[in-house]
């Protein structure tokens, strides 16, 4: 028995037993991390230097993936340390600092999630009045007041957390610092304290998730209204990767954390962990950019970019990339050079 003032050190559940399984993890783990990382990046890039994507849709997916790269850089660079170097200990500060940013991404992956799904409402639904709606200045306070409140929420957690007293010992069910997993350790008798700041979260939680049905009922009814066949595949395409990346986060979250105990076990816990917490930051890049035409062209017209600054045949570079990126009536920007050319 320990109290948490002699605890200086947690132990991280093992992903596997043998050294064969763990270097077979570290290497899953390795390409999930730089598939997130180039994918989420790229998104980023792609939307910074194109211009016609400064629009608030894509302003919203450009914090969205700086949620997810700050997401799968909290917690699988650990798990690979540990997996490649056969131990499983996180110090408690570092473990107070995983669960903190764990949280900070997380949750503002959420609120951006709720925000994104308003931004779909009134582009559907109210249409003339989008550019009022979301303006610049109206954009950029969502997204200010989605970081700051995921601030709060994790500091509030992560400060409830660590300061109840631990007595059960040290080691975690988890492969990276997770609330319940920690709270399975306290010996504190206060339910409030407990899971007064789990039960916040959760209302919290519904409401949001409320907001987007609430929202995907009004657009859904909106666009069944629409005459054409067209018009209505344009709109629902449109919807289809938000709605996609949402039913993926909130399953998996949701049953995470919110599941009875009496079916819960080590195997389940861990491979919903990896569900919620790796792969839809790998996966949301690619959601995003299948059902996006513009978002695609925006990915090649930076590739080519690259490949016309390492090549100094510019003309013929830019004439190679514009065959699939502008459309037919467009061919007069072909010989312009490189340094002219407004991308």
């Amino acid at each position: 028995m320990s109290n948490s003032s002699s605890i200086s050190h947690f132990l991280l559940l093992a992903l596997a037993d043998t050294r064969q399984l763990q270097l077979l993890h570290f290497c899953l783990l390795l390409g999930i991390s730089l598939a997130s990382l180039l994918g989420n990046s790229l998104i980023i890039s792609a939307i910074a230097c194109s211009h016609h994507l400064h629009m608030p849709m894509f302003f919203f997916l450009l914090n969205l993936a700086l949620s997810d790269l700050g997401s799968i850089c909290t917690t699988v660079p650990k798990a690979m340390h540990n997996s490649l170097w056969d131990t499983r200990n996180i110090s408690y500060t570092g473990c107070a600092a995983q669960l903190f940013f764990f949280m900070f991404f997380f949750s503002a992956e959420y609120f951006l999630l709720t925000i994104m799904c308003y931004d779909r409402y009134v582009s559907i639904c109210k249409p003339l009045h989008y550019g009022t709606l979301l303006g610049s200045r109206a954009c950029a306070h969502m997204a200010a007041a989605a970081w700051a409140s995921a601030f709060l929420n994790a500091l509030l957690h992560t400060a409830n957390t660590f300061s109840l007293p631990l007595c059960h010992g040290n080691a975690l069910g988890q492969f990276f610092c997770e609330i319940p997993q920690i709270l399975k350790l306290s010996c504190s008798n206060s339910y409030i304290r407990k899971f007064g700041p789990l039960i916040s979260s959760a209302f919290l939680v519904f409401g949001c998730f409320v907001f987007i049905v609430f929202s995907y009922v009004q657009i859904f009814r909106a666009v069944l209204s629409i005459p054409s066949e067209q018009g209505r595949n344009k709109a629902f395409s449109t919807c289809l990767p938000h709605l996609t990346v949402v039913s993926l986060f909130l399953s998996t979250g949701t049953f995470a954390y919110f599941k009875s105990p009496s079916i819960s076990s080590p195997t389940l816990d861990l491979a919903l962990s990896v569900l919620y917490s790796v792969v839809p930051p790998a996966l949301n890049p690619l959601i995003y950019s299948l059902r996006n035409k513009e978002l695609k062209a925006a990915v090649r017209r930076l590739r080519c970019w690259d490949i016309a600054h390492s090549s100094g045949k510019s003309e013929i570079v830019i004439k190679l990339c514009s065959v699939q990126l502008w459309p037919v009536g467009h061919e007069e920007k072909l010989s312009v050079p490189l340094s002219t050319t407004s991308f």
